[in-house]
């Protein structure tokens, strides 16, 4: 299984980006403590999760899709935010 970034701008504003929401909770394993930002854990490729998120999109939004590894920092994040950091970074 591998950690992904998942990081979007929508261009339009107010529009109904539920599905991408649901698309991204269906995982299993994931983490959503800043806004416009997920982390994922999935045994599917970076291209997958692309078009899989990319179903809910349209040409004025921007994706992108990185693989996480350690070593990471951060901060601010609560305890089980941290945690669950620790375990799948």
């Amino acid at each position: 299984m591998t950690t992904y970034m998942v990081g979007y701008d929508l261009g339009k504003p107010g529009r109904d980006y539920d599905g991408l929401h649901e698309y991204l909770k269906s995982f299993r394993t994931y983490w959503h403590n800043l806004d416009s930002t997920w982390l994922v854990v999935t045994s599917e490729s970076a291209e997958q999760l692309r078009n899989g998120a990319g179903r809910f999109l349209d040409n004025s939004d921007k994706l992108l899709v990185c693989q996480v590894t350690t070593p990471g920092a951060w901060r601010g994040f609560g305890e089980s935010g941290s945690e669950w950091l620790m375990k799948y970074l």
